[in-house]
């Protein structure tokens, strides 16, 4: 059986930290109609933030690492 291939589109996405965790980005209502949304929601969409732990697992799969 062959190696699983990288899913490249979600390599983009995510970051993996030394210690193993994987960030993401906060995404969700933050790439446009940002007049009506407060200050504290725009910072927040800027952070990064960790997936949980199952979640975790299946993008290890998907990844390959």
């Amino acid at each position: 059986m062959s190696k699983q291939k990288t899913n490249k589109s979600m390599l983009k996405r995510i970051k993996i930290t030394s210690t193993g965790k994987i960030l993401r980005r906060h995404q969700l209502s933050a790439g446009h109609l940002k007049r009506h949304k407060s200050k504290n929601a725009l910072n927040r969409a800027k952070k990064s933030t960790t997936y949980f732990k199952g979640e975790a697992g299946q993008l290890r799969k998907i990844l390959g690492a």
